[in-house]
């Protein structure tokens, strides 16, 4: 299959990608991110590629997503992150080995985990990722919507030029049957670790903030018009409780849409009726440092849904 071709909603994937917007695609590479969050299970096991899109990621959005996992870390005590130096755009990253896939709700009663990976999990479906690898130099390609496989001349040139990176806490997800690579899937918990009862994880006011500043940053990139079903966090998210006051179930409520799942840019391939089923909607990145000009086109609005959210949040 060439390059951009889309495989099946059952599979066909051969060297399966996927185009995210920085600064997801980078965090994920660099085994900060353990979590890919979608509204749609994984269709694969196994080695997936990391395409950073095109579109530049303005200050906040990066300070909004980097704060986030310096929250999320400090839960486990980990205080020493550090982030990539640039957010390339329009580049193959490298890659990740997805082993399993959960609802939001299994994925934050799962106790074998880390708080701070529990946390992670915002989205319908939760992408588990482990071994993360970086191409020691991105290649320039255009991505496409959904998971799609690489050109053959592509990956047999990227697969050459992969490193390990040292995650700064690695994590192991156990497989309930290791061997069925499908046995980790959506409802598959409350099978084989029925006796995993998720306690409550005690949320402080920077945690809260964190969390809200990284779901505006991943609403900015929703499609307009578009019918999201609307959802509570106290649903998708049934072992969290806030520290600093309780919340209602409408200052809860959030649109549907991924902590990391963005529409791909339009000058991206269209996906097929049948795989639109299950399109990822990511794409996007940059260098870390851009010129004043470009951050001005893109900190508007960003801004003020992080403001918006952060002040809902704030301690009464």
């Amino acid at each position: 299959m060439k390059g951009g071709g889309r495989a099946g909603k059952q599979g066909n994937y051969t060297n399966p990608c996927l185009t995210l917007h920085q600064p997801w695609a980078s965090l994920l590479v660099h085994g900060i991110k353990r979590i890919e969050g979608r509204s749609w299970p994984a269709p694969i096991r196994g080695r997936l590629w990391i395409h950073a899109a095109s579109k530049v990621p303005d200050e906040a959005t990066i300070k909004a997503m980097e704060d986030f996992y310096r929250e999320i870390y400090a839960v486990n005590g980990i205080t020493d992150l550090k982030f990539p130096e640039h957010y390339p755009v329009s580049r193959l990253l490298g890659c990740v080995e997805v082993v399993g896939c959960l609802r939001c709700e299994e994925l934050a009663q799962w106790e074998v985990l880390p708080e701070g990976v529990r946390l992670e999990g915002q989205t319908d479906f939760c992408w588990l990722c482990e071994q993360p690898q970086k191409l020691l130099i991105p290649f320039e390609m255009r991505g496409f919507q959904g998971v799609y496989n690489l050109e053959k001349k592509i990956y047999e040139a990227a697969v050459r030029g992969l490193v390990p990176v040292e995650s700064p806490a690695p994590v192991k997800f156990p497989l309930p049957d290791p061997g069925d690579p499908f046995s980790l899937s959506p409802g598959s918990l409350s099978l084989h670790f029925s006796d995993s009862k998720g306690s409550e994880i005690e949320e402080s006011s920077s945690l809260s903030m964190a969390i809200a500043g990284a779901r505006a940053a991943a609403t900015q990139f929703s499609r307009k018009n578009q019918n999201f079903q609307s959802n509570t966090i106290q649903n998708s998210r049934p072992v969290l409780r806030s520290q600093t006051r309780s919340k209602s179930a409408e200052e809860n409520r959030i649109t549907q849409t991924n902590l990391t799942e963005e529409p791909v840019e339009e000058n991206l391939a269209a996906p097929t009726v049948e795989q639109s089923k299950y399109i990822n909607h990511e794409g996007s990145s940059s260098q870390r440092h851009q010129p004043q000009a470009d951050l001005k086109q893109h900190a508007g609005a960003p801004s003020k849904i992080f403001a918006a959210a952060l002040r809902g949040l704030k301690p009464s």
